[in-house]
């Protein structure tokens, strides 16, 4: 990594809250963004970036690892690897997603990512389970699924030392409305997924204070015209943050336009469900305790071919949005960076370029391409060589 300081970015197009500086500069002192406008630049060190987007640095809510490596494995080395592979695609704020296990077991994935979460390395943990239903569990292991009792729950919250900032849960489980309600008061985000309930039911978790559907469409009961199920609430509530899985696999665009249309730019965030196999080879990988079979980059259980999460990156996502499912580049900004920051609470330090918030940021080509990437002043790999 090369650190720079009194860097200006200049010649670049800025997408900032406000609209886009066309042929803008951006300065850079220390870790932080110090200046953004047009005209002629501040001194310092300048770097022409000769027409490339420059946008905020992705903020993944929802990531199981990548590089080979995998949160699930209670190894630093190993989580250390998949935020390294991420970062280079543009990721700068990243939460560690972990998938059912027993409580004993989550309890030392916890302890093994305390560390990194401490030293900001990662924004937190999103526990994917254990209280999800098995009609809908995808790739988690269906024996060590539980209802959401509240011992089990506050003992999780007390072996994560206040890092666990979402929990994925199903509401039609005994106690799963409560569970919301006890999530909620903790402080941590409630999000709905993998569940098998009516639109009662994900009404009165929402109205307990429910906040995020977890990857929308996938895990969950189908949208009917007759019983709207998860999918009709959860996109309709303008409450209820959706994630969607911008691989063109999980999701078709077109229905991938519908849903970001529908919940706009203020509810909309894309993220990965990245497992190990992001950005390596295909073969045979583990999610958890399952084994998954990696071919031309899909994922899918080695028993059951359902999807297992995926092989995206937050890059490739941005450019799926834009040229996959038609949506505008400010769209694609505010769902990978603006409003996850904003979820997560952080939206005061990163998600966007304004002078003062950290440096995060990704210059892309006019494919929308990675060609470099600044963390907190710092760019990761090297800086960007204009073309």
């Amino acid at each position: 990594m090369t650190r720079t300081d009194d860097l200006v970015l200049t010649g670049g197009r800025i997408h900032c809250p406000d609209g886009t500086l066309e042929t803008g500069w951006l300065s850079v002192s220390g870790e932080r963004i110090s200046g953004i406008g047009t005209g002629t630049p501040p001194a310092g060190t300048h770097l022409d970036l000769a027409g490339a987007h420059v946008v905020p640095g992705f903020v993944d809510l929802h990531c199981h690892g990548g590089g080979g490596g995998s949160f699930t494995c209670a190894d630093a080395d190993e989580a250390a690897t998949a935020i390294a592979t991420h970062r280079r695609h543009g990721t700068t704020t990243l939460m560690a997603s972990l998938v059912s296990a027993p409580p004993d077991e989550l309890a030392g994935q916890l302890a093994a990512l305390a560390e990194l979460v401490a030293d900001e390395e990662l924004a937190g943990v999103h526990l994917e389970g254990p209280f999800i239903a098995r009609a809908r569990c995808g790739a988690h292991d269906p024996s060590v699924l539980r209802d959401p009792e509240p011992g089990v729950i506050d003992a999780l919250l007390e072996a994560g030392r206040g890092n666990i900032r979402m929990v994925t849960l199903a509401p039609e489980l005994t106690g799963g409305v409560e569970a919301v309600r006890q999530l909620v008061d903790a402080g941590v985000l409630a999000a709905i997924g993998h569940t098998d309930a009516v639109a009662d039911q994900v009404r009165a978790a929402v109205d307990a204070g429910a906040t995020v559907a977890t990857h929308l469409f996938n895990g969950m009961r189908p949208l009917h015209h007759r019983e709207p199920g998860p999918i009709g609430v959860l996109l309709d509530d303008e409450r209820v943050t959706v994630e969607l899985i911008c691989d063109l696999v999980h999701v078709h665009p077109d229905v991938l336009r519908l849903a970001a249309r529908h919940a706009g730019r203020s509810r909309t965030v894309l993220v990965t469900d990245a497992m190990s196999a992001t950005d390596v080879a295909d073969g045979r990988y583990r999610l958890g305790s399952l084994d998954v079979e990696v071919s031309d980059g899909v994922a899918t259980l080695a028993h059951n071919g359902s999807l297992a999460g995926s092989t995206l990156t937050m890059d490739t996502a941005f450019r799926n949005l834009v040229h996959g499912a038609g949506l505008g580049i400010t769209d694609a900004v505010a769902a990978t960076a603006t409003h996850p920051a904003r979820l997560l609470g952080i939206d005061g330090e990163t998600g966007s370029l304004r002078q003062g918030l950290l440096a995060d940021l990704v210059v892309l080509d006019d494919d929308l391409r990675v060609t470099g990437v600044l963390r907190r002043g710092t760019w990761v790999g090297g800086a960007p060589v204009p073309a």
